[in-house]
């Protein structure tokens, strides 16, 4: 009787990029840097684009440079010192950044170990893809937070380039890119002045025709801490914060920057997209607009709950965006 046997498969992973932006971040930068270590996807290479900083995150960075540059090439950039979406955007588009799979990375937070294999697994390779998960929000002391009640006014949506003009759902800190993905981006430059660097990669790539993925898996550690660039989106304080941005002056800058840096690529998008933004555009924005708010509607341009829907069409009429 013949006996079973295990094949073992000599075939490398395919190496994944890992891009670490930092400004000022080494009360917790080791403890990231440690959960890449823990990956069980261990294929990767770093680069750190450092904006400036003036506290020890540089040293930390070199240190670890030296005791790991053996097993992963890791390499440290200087920043643009020109915001948080700069920098990424920067070091996405430097000339040298391997033409591989990537996976943006926050200085704060910590991986779970699991984190670059559920990514890699769900990217396909020949088609733009931006992937993205879920985190759970703790404290500064990496102790989660407790979760609020879940709210039954989101409804399914997938998501879309109508959606990306008013809405992020992919989280930065989540965030992988393909490698045609990753092309895509560096066509497209680093645009000025746009708020987010995840929700442009989410407009650019939807309005390529690309494909967005948004798994429910929990990835990482999301540490709420005084110096969060951009805190979570749950709990009564953020959706205040939120509600102020969407009725004040500050929402409708948003979606001015991002369109006009979308008019400034729309060479890249599929004829669908190039209608959707210049009907957008075009739509007058003044107090009770009511063809804007129909043009908007026409194009299903939406944000993906019904409360955020109706603060969004409250907005238009009010001339806010």
């Amino acid at each position: 009787m013949q006996q079973g046997f295990h094949v073992m498969s000599d075939v490398p992973q395919p190496r994944v990029t890992i891009a670490l932006c930092t400004y000022n971040g080494a009360q917790h930068l080791e403890a990231q840097l440690a959960s890449y270590l823990a990956q069980t996807y261990t294929a990767w290479d770093l680069w750190i684009s450092d904006d400036g900083s003036s506290d020890r995150t540089r040293a930390l960075l070199e240190a670890f440079a030296k005791a790991h540059s053996h097993q992963h090439a890791i390499r440290i950039v200087t920043g643009p010192q020109k915001g948080v979406a700069a920098n990424f955007l920067s070091l996405l588009c430097h000339p040298e950044f391997p033409e591989a799979p990537c996976a943006l990375s926050d200085q704060d937070d910590v991986w779970l170990p699991e984190k670059l294999a559920l990514g890699m697994a769900a990217l396909p390779s020949n088609h733009p893809c931006l992937y993205g998960a879920q985190s759970v929000q703790t404290n500064a002391a990496l102790v989660p937070l407790a979760r609020g009640p879940q709210r039954g006014h989101k409804r399914p949506m997938s998501p879309s380039f109508a959606n990306a003009l008013v809405q992020n759902i992919v989280s930065g800190h989540s965030a992988m890119l393909n490698a045609p993905a990753l092309a895509l981006v560096r066509a497209a430059g680093v645009p000025p002045n746009i708020p987010y660097h995840d929700w442009w990669l989410y407009q650019l790539v939807t309005g390529a025709g690309g494909r967005i993925i948004v798994r429910a898996q929990e990835v990482l550690l999301y540490r709420q801490h005084s110096q969060n660039t951009m805190g979570a989106n749950q709990g009564v304080r953020a959706r205040l914060r939120r509600a102020a941005q969407l009725f004040g002056a500050t929402y409708g800058a948003w979606l001015a920057a991002n369109t006009a840096a979308l008019r400034h690529v729309e060479r890249l998008l599929t004829p669908e997209a190039q209608s959707t933004l210049k009907a957008m555009e075009l739509a007058p924005k003044q107090i009770f607009a009511l063809k804007r708010l129909s043009t908007l509607r026409h194009h299903g341009i939406q944000r993906h709950s019904r409360l955020g829907t109706a603060a969004l069409w409250m907005s238009v009429l009010l001339g806010r965006c």
